[in-house]
């Protein structure tokens, strides 16, 4: 904002003055400022996007979180008493868009040292299936990294392992970050052992002030082994007391000094982590003794700097970021051959470019992942660095060979398994690989730091599973997430989509759908949801007053999201008189379907024939779509369009639509078997 004019920036400060003026009001939205401003709705959307970057309405929220946030800075005021006074009608959506805002929950602003990972959960949900063109319910997709849960018994995983953080015994609470760097380094070097299944730290850190027993602990952990640790720097020299717990038994194994000089710290780290891995008998092959081996700089005060930029990295939000990138280019100064450093430096670049809408660091990324790997290409961190490059250039398929080898060389680490998972949920297509790295991920990061994110982590296992169509168990996670936040804005969607799937019920789905638009009138994703649910049930009328409203929403907001629904809205808009209108939807869809080049462009272009009523290009679109493997359970419930009543006596249309379905049911039992021999389900 600092180019703008004198005027543009007078427009703005005077659009915030307005919007402060009436912050407590919840239905203060872009129509009521633009009336406050004097001006049309559509000069106001126009002169805001053009000042200020963002839609009015994210400008609207934008100052309502920042005066939040202010106010829960005065320590006085709980979240929910904040909430209504900055104009949010519901303390569960003012929760979910702080936290997608700042990267952290409300609850945290004023701590010391709030407890945010790196992987954190924020920005856009997009659909799913409404970004693959498919079903009658659209599914979610979550930017940053999907999670799921099963709960085998802690027998069945008899190496596994929990490290929690070490407590900081020092005078000066300025080395709390090294001795939560040494708690990661003992994690990281834990992590590279496949014999072993160690917990992330996001599970492990909502433990730091816990007051369970160790039995209960690793009963919420699913671990056999607990290491408890805590250090203080002498001078220049460590000490650290580390215990190694049988959880199973409630006894020490052992419990260990190591005094060192601060010189000695990489041989310390060495040190822990094989003691442990040798105590619980864990395997330890020459390839992971040499990685836990590497030294990753011999200049003590570039470590130092890395140290700390990595304790900022895990408290995430931007200015951390901004901090932690600055100690990291002092580190690389010291030492210019640091890859893990550079590794670093990448990552920050690309969650500091996360949820812009004009990527600024590209160049900066690019940069030093290259050299990251230059100087070491065998570091799952410098490989990682490199798949982040490619993610940023939105080069999906060559990030995947970086993540896959990543993964290989630490296979426990739940960022990389995370954004695998991730990558086959939306990216890439492939709701095999989707479910199976969902369900890996499960195994290291069973509980997450709250009540709220356990509860999404719970809500994308069960989209995983029903994508494959594991009905039974999705509808049982889901309910498992709605028991840990009963307002997660979600989950009632997931709910009702995975009820259809299991009863195929129409006036159970519509009356689920109406309970959660009665919770949050411009939700989106339940607007579409209802549109083509009245569409399918022949309500023109009503399907046409929740899709205008989605449709001003979706304006509004400046999203491209659901651009599968707009061949529902042609045909809506066809039935009730709207030609005009209907046709412009269609040439949209059509163009969206041409362009799009995952695994359902043929089905879309399926569906747009469809529309036309061509069933001989309809069938051929559908023929080269069935070649697919790993498609969504939704691409099942198209028969069930009221376009294709027309083609219900042609046996080419009906044969390809079996083949489809057998084809997707015969896949659902191999991976079932595959996943059951792996012990993942």
């Amino acid at each position: 904002m600092s180019n703008l004019s004198p005027a543009d920036k007078s427009f703005l400060d005077q659009a915030t003055d307005v919007v402060i003026e009436n912050l407590s009001d919840e239905k203060f939205g872009v129509s009521e400022l633009a009336a406050k401003m004097h001006m049309s709705r559509s000069s106001l959307l126009r002169r805001i996007k053009q000042n200020a970057g963002i839609s009015a309405s994210q400008f609207i929220r934008e100052i309502r979180l920042k005066q939040a946030k202010d106010l829960l800075s005065g320590g006085t005021r709980t979240v929910s008493e904040v909430s209504y006074q900055v104009g949010f009608g519901g303390t569960s959506y003012f929760i979910k868009c702080f936290r997608e805002y700042y990267g952290y929950p409300p609850g945290e602003v004023g701590r010391s040292e709030p407890v945010r990972p790196l992987n954190r959960k924020r920005g856009l949900w997009l659909p799913l299936a409404a970004a693959a063109g498919i079903g009658i319910v659209a599914f979610l997709v979550i930017r940053a990294i999907a999670h799921y849960t099963t709960r085998p018994e802690p027998e069945a995983f008899p190496k596994s392992i929990a490290v929690l953080p070490f407590k900081n015994e020092s005078d000066d609470s300025s080395n709390v970050y090294l001795i939560n760097g040494l708690m990661e380094s003992t994690l990281n070097n834990l992590q590279k052992i496949k014999d072993l299944r160690v917990v992330s730290r996001t599970s492990a850190e909502k433990y730091r002030h816990a007051t369970k027993t160790v039995r209960e602990l690793a009963e919420e952990l699913e671990v056999s082994y607990v290491v408890v640790g805590s250090g203080q720097k002498l001078g220049n020299r460590i000490l650290l007391n580390i215990q190694l717990i049988d959880a199973r038994q409630d006894r020490h194994l052992w419990a260990r000094q190591y005094e060192r000089e601060v010189t000695d710290i990489f041989r310390l780290q060495q040190e822990i982590a094989k003691d442990i891995a040798r105590e619980v008998q864990a395997f330890v092959t020459w390839e992971e003794e040499k990685r836990i081996e590497k030294i990753p700089t011999h200049n003590l005060v570039a470590y130092d700097l890395f140290l700390q930029a990595s304790d900022l990295m895990q408290r995430g939000g931007s200015e951390n970021l901004e901090q932690a990138i600055s100690y990291l280019r002092q580190a690389i100064e010291r030492d210019p051959e640091f890859a893990l450093a550079y590794a670093s430096t990448a990552v920050a670049y690309y969650y500091l470019d996360l949820f812009q809408t004009q990527k600024l660091y590209g160049a900066q990324l690019q940069s030093f992942a290259d050299k990251a790997l230059f100087y070491d290409p065998a570091s799952p961190e410098s490989l990682f660095a490199k798949a982040l490059y490619f993610v940023h250039q939105k080069e999906y398929k060559s990030a995947i060979p970086y993540l896959e080898k990543a993964l290989e060389y630490n296979p426990n680490s739940i960022l990389v398994i995370h954004f695998l998972s991730d990558f086959y949920n939306s990216m890439v297509p492939n709701t095999a690989k989707y479910l199976e790295y969902a369900l890996q991920g499960i195994r290291l990061d069973a509980t997450a730091y709250d009540s709220v994110t356990t509860s999404y982590n719970y809500l994308h296992l069960s989209n995983a599973l029903i994508q494959t169509g594991f009905v039974d168990e999705s509808l049982r996670y889901i309910e498992r997430s709605i028991a840990y936040f009963p307002e997660n804005p979600y989950a009632g969607w997931v709910k009702a989509a995975v009820t259809y799937a299991k009863y195929r019920d129409p006036a159970q789905l519509e009356k689920l759908l109406l309970i959660e638009i009665e919770k949050n009138p411009d939700a989106l994703h339940i607007l579409q949801e209802l549109g083509k649910l009245y569409y399918f049930k022949g309500d023109y009328v009503t399907a046409q007053n929740y899709l205008e409203r989605f449709i001003r929403l979706r304006e509004d907001h400046g999203l491209s999201i659901f651009q599968a629904e707009d061949i529902t809205i042609a045909a809506v808009w066809s039935k009730l008189g709207r030609h005009q209108e209907a046709e412009a939807y269609a040439r949209q869809f059509l163009e969206y379907a041409t362009e799009d080049e995952s695994i359902y462009k043929h089905f879309l272009l399926a569906m747009y024939y469809t529309y036309r009523g061509d069933v001989r290009q309809t069938v051929s679109h559908l023929q080269e779509f069935a070649r697919q493997d790993n498609y969504q359970y939704w691409v099942l419930l198209f028969k069930d369009d009221p376009l294709t009543a027309a083609f219900a006596d042609n046996q080419a249309f009906n044969r390809v639509i079996r083949d489809i379905e057998t084809k997707f049911w015969n896949t659902n039992r191999k991976l079932r078997g595959t996943l059951e021999e792996k012990g993942l389900l």
